[in-house]
């Protein structure tokens, strides 16, 4: 089992969210909306990094295009180990829920 950060995790679940606009400009803007908090691209490109490296994601250069002065963007893709992982994360993380009994009642 791969174990993951909350980061990671919600870097994980940027990429299946975003598809084919999964680039890191695009999953710091959109975990920056879903959170509310500002997303440096530093604090989302060192996990995309070592996501890659475990083979939880998988990236590809995309086409260059006349709005980025013709540079190429880095496109990830979840792999299939990245998605087992994201879904025995989330059976943990809901078991742990199950059993939480709330202190205020």
């Amino acid at each position: 089992m791969h174990r993951l950060t909350r980061r990671e995790e919600m870097i994980l679940m940027a990429v299946l969210n975003l598809g084919e606009n999964a680039y890191l400009v695009a999953i710091a803007d959109y975990l920056g909306e879903i959170t509310g908090r500002t997303l440096h691209l530093a604090s989302a490109h060192l996990p995309l990094r070592r996501l890659e490296r475990e083979g939880l994601i998988s990236a590809e250069m995309g086409k260059a295009t006349a709005v980025r002065g013709r540079r190429r963007k880095k496109i990830y893709r979840i792999t299939r180990a990245g998605f087992e992982a994201l879904e025995e994360h989330k059976r943990i993380t809901d078991h742990l829920w199950k059993r939480y009994s709330n202190p205020s009642s």
